[in-house]
């Protein structure tokens, strides 16, 4: 069994990751409640300028804006473009399937992170590794039971944004090599709020937040910045193989709320195909700290 540090109870890395959970369960009910009135591209648009703001103050308050550089540009560049098009495929996908269908699905992002690790991360392709991808992929196969002949766009969406979120992730790792937390998450949140714009505007029309969308936008862009936060602090004070079964929680926090808030059935192929998935998972973390 992977023990945590006896400094750190377990308490800690939990309470790190119901935040998590809770902002990322956020951030879905609020995508689909401003979904109706504003496209994709709107969405991400305001919630980078969110962000912005947020990463400016909190930046400039810890005293560490000075170490935004541009010495990595493209990568940052490539890593936002991979991370605002998985985001896109995201917030599109809650607005075709059913919420637990959404996030099994995006749960295939460390699957697409061993099959693309050899090639941008010189990383090797164990066994192990495939084994658990063969799960994942059996997961995602469940899950959507796919009719080939009838294949959703909101079913293409949800798989493929696991791959953006995977290249996004694995150039993020290149990143903390040499740049910080904040450098990261000012480059994030600067490009795509460029990105949403220029995409948000290019048939010449940018709906403006109303009253009624404003507080949900708002939601989205500081339940966005904070579950990310949460969970790298999560991993930095303990394990991956203590943290990661924490987040699998999240499929059946939001199927609850899919069941609550929207009258959701749950499937049971996709709790069947999920069970796949995060067995895939599982074996990867524990083979990795072997």
């Amino acid at each position: 069994m992977t023990a945590l540090a006896p400094s750190v109870p377990l308490w800690r890395p939990a309470l790190w990751m119901t935040g998590a959970i809770a902002s990322f369960t956020a951030m879905a009910v609020a995508g689909r409640a401003v979904s109706f009135q504003l496209d994709t591209f709107e969405i991400m648009l305001y919630r980078s300028l969110t962000g912005i703001f947020i990463v400016l103050v909190v930046g400039g308050w810890a005293g560490t804006l000075g170490q935004v550089t541009t010495r990595r540009a493209w990568l940052q560049v490539l890593r936002n473009m991979a991370h605002f098009t998985g985001q896109n495929l995201w917030f599109y996908a809650l607005t075709q399937l059913a919420l637990a269908q959404v996030f099994a699905l995006e749960f295939t992002t460390p699957v697409w992170v061993i099959l693309l690790s050899p090639l941008l991360l010189g990383e090797r392709l164990t066994g192990v590794k495939l084994i658990a991808a063969a799960l994942g992929f059996a997961g995602i196969l469940v899950v959507a039971h796919p009719d080939m002949a009838h294949v959703s766009p909101g079913l293409i969406a949800a798989a493929t944004c696991a791959i953006g979120f995977a290249l996004a992730g694995m150039m993020t790792r290149m990143l903390t090599r040499t740049e910080t937390i904040t450098c990261i998450m000012l480059w994030l949140t600067g490009t795509q709020a460029l990105f949403g714009l220029i995409c948000a505007g290019w048939d010449g029309h940018i709906a403006l937040p109303t009253a009624a969308t404003l507080p949900w936008l708002l939601l989205i862009g500081c339940a966005g910045l904070l579950a990310h936060f949460c969970l790298t602090t999560a991993l930095s004070i303990a394990p991956a193989s203590v943290v990661m079964p924490m987040d699998f929680a999240r499929l059946p926090v939001i199927a609850v709320v899919g069941a609550l808030v929207y009258g959701e059935a749950l499937d049971p192929a996709v709790a069947a195909g999920a069970v796949l998935i995060i067995a895939g998972n599982w074996i990867n973390i524990r083979g990795a700290r072997r």
